[in-house]
């Protein structure tokens, strides 16, 4: 798994999915600063990177969850990456919003699912993780089994690790910070006086910058 998550972090560096500015930094919507934006969803452009996430999606699932029954996905980023999961695997996919639908049938997860069902569940990126446990909550209100989640790339917040143990979650990534922190260092991408920034802001993101 080392070499898969060497490899996605160099690829999401290439297209651009993940910036790195630690001297301009970004504002995330949640009013953070952040030397760091990552938009996973421009994978989806990228028929290489696209069909290696993929593919190390599927062994991952293929490897620790041979029981699984359905893919889901949580929208809106992890649809696509769901689905391909899905038909690669020949298993039904769902995807969970993050609300009710405001009309019809008000669906909270779109597909067919039944209880009993064993479900892996991937997502696109793991910040403090709340968004993607609440997929795991409709599931589980369902009477689904969550198996596991799987990710494409996580920041590694220590807020989202203690989420996911609170709702006894496995979490399993692709790629991760500290990973794109190394790969960018030796493709120059940063400088090595930047790692102490950018470890900064892992540790405290909540006030880094202010």
């Amino acid at each position: 798994m080392k070499k898969v998550s060497e490899t996605i972090a160099k690829q999401l560096l290439q297209i651009k999915a993940i910036k790195l500015q630690p001297a301009n930094p970004f504002t995330w919507a949640s009013g953070w600063n952040s030397p760091i934006y990552c938009d996973n969803r421009k994978t989806l452009s990228y028929p290489e990177v696209r069909d290696y996430i993929k593919s190390g999606f599927v062994a991952l699932v293929n490897e620790l969850y041979p029981q699984v029954d359905v893919i889901a996905g949580v929208a809106t980023g992890a649809i696509a990456q769901g689905a391909l999961v899905a038909d690669a695997l020949d298993k039904p996919f769902v995807y969970v919003r993050s609300s009710p639908k405001g009309h019809g049938m008000e669906n909270l997860i779109e597909g067919d699912i039944s209880a009993g069902k064993n479900v892996v569940v991937i997502e696109d990126l793991i910040s403090t993780g709340g968004s993607s446990l609440k997929a795991v909550d409709a599931l589980r209100k369902e009477g689904c089994q969550v198996l596991g989640m799987a990710a494409i790339f996580t920041y590694g917040f220590q807020a989202a690790v203690d989420n996911f143990v609170e709702k006894e979650v496995t979490l399993h990534t692709l790629s991760d910070y500290q990973t794109l922190i190394e790969v960018a260092v030796q493709s120059g991408y940063v400088s090595s006086d930047d790692v102490k920034t950018l470890s900064n802001w892992r540790n405290d993101p909540a006030h880094w910058g202010k």
